[in-house]
This record gives structure tokens, C-alpha cells and sequence, in this order.
């Protein structure tokens, strides 16, 4: 059974004017198209539950926003927080019959247990290896190919340990050390790793 929490009467009387309706609005649509669903605050504004988070709303000082827990299984419009971008009067949202919809959708996902898909992970590019380094790891074939057998990560901690020298004498030390570390195989944190592992 739907249960309404006094916490959103308060936030939406508190509302500024015109947020008011736009918000009664779409509280009624929400228990329209999930009459079992369960009002609470979350972060300081509404979110609606059912099985899961289903949605959230939010006003703010001039604009409203509306959107679904699981963002990326419904339509969206980036302008603002929310899939409905800056909602500032009633007819900015969709049909009612439409929202009821996503809403009925929402829930039937919860129900299902259906979660939408991992978002990919950001893989940084190859670092850019200096001229030094990389002239110096030519002069020393075996450093050269344990070099390129490393991972773009652990490329970066050699170019930035080397990169972020403060004087070219601190550079030279680290290039020398570092060519040394590589042709043996050695990751850039050799040493911590091996303390670490020994714990």
C-alpha cells in the first residue's frame, strides 16, 4: 500500500511558488503508475521506492527536475539533474499517460530485478614517453622490451616519476635508475609492492 512520507509535504510547501504544482504533479503520477510506492528524502529531496529506488524529484530556485534511479533505461534530456532537463512549468513534462508509463516501468524493472548496464571504464591513452627515456631504453634492448610489455598505467608511473623531477640532475638519477628497474622487470613501485605482499 502507498505510503506518503509527511517529510514531502513539507518540502513541497516550502517550495518556491511555482515549483509547488509541478511537484504536486508529479507526486501524483508517481503513486498513479505504482500505487504501492514508498516516499522518503534522500540528499535533502523526494525519491519515491518500490522494490528500489524508483525516481526522485527536486526543486530548485527556478527550475524543477524529474528523473529515474536507472537513468540509462529511459529517455534523456542533459540540460539538467533528472531525464526531463529544467522543468519550470507543467507543460515542459511529457503526458501525463507517458510518465505514468515510465514510472509502471520503472517499477516492473525493480520487480524484475533488472539493473541497467555497467558503465564502461574510462581507459586513459599510452603516456606520451619523453625523448630521454625513450632514447635511453633504445640503448638497452632487454629494457626496451620489458618497457613495452608494461601496461599503459604502469608506463605512466615511469614517465611521471622521471617528468616530475625538479632539477635535471634529480631527472638524469631517475632515468639511470629507472632503465636499470625496467631491464630487470620492475614496476615503478617495486619496492612498496614487495613490502606490502610480505605483510
Amino acid at each position: 500500500m502507498a505510503q506518503k512520507d509527511p517529510r514531502v509535504d513539507a518540502y513541497i510547501a516550502n517550495a518556491a511558488d511555482f515549483a509547488r504544482p509541478i511537484l504536486k504533479h508529479l507526486r501524483a503520477l508517481v503513486h498513479a503508475g505504482c500505487p504501492e510506492v514508498e516516499e522518503t528524502i534522500k540528499w535533502g529531496f523526494p525519491h519515491f521506492e518500490y522494490k528500489g529506488v524508483l525516481c526522485s524529484m527536486a526543486g530548485f530556485k527556478s527550475h524543477c527536475a524529474f528523473g529515474f534511479w536507472k537513468h540509462q533505461l529511459f529517455p534523456a534530456n542533459s540540460e539538467a539533474m533528472g531525464q526531463f532537463g529544467r522543468i519550470t512549468v507543467l507543460s515542459d513534462l511529457p503526458k501525463d499517460s507517458v510518465l505514468v508509463g515510465y514510472v509502471k516501468e520503472a517499477a516492473r524493472q525493480n520487480e524484475a530485478g533488472i539493473k541497467p548496464a555497467a558503465r564502461p571504464k574510462k581507459v586513459k591513452p599510452a603516456p606520451q614517453v619523453p625523448a630521454d627515456l625513450s632514447k635511453a631504453l633504445k640503448g638497452v634492448p632487454e629494457a626496451e622490451a620489458a618497457f613495452a610489455g608494461f601496461s599503459p598505467s604502469q608506463k605512466r608511473e615511469y614517465v611521471e616519476w622521471i617528468t616530475e623531477a625538479k632539477t635535471p640532475e634529480t631527472r638524469e638519477k631517475r632515468l639511470a635508475t629507472a632503465i636499470d628497474w625496467i631491464r630487470e622487470g620492475r614496476l615503478r613501485n617495486w619496492k612498496y609492492m614487495k613490502r606490502t605482499a610480505a605483510r
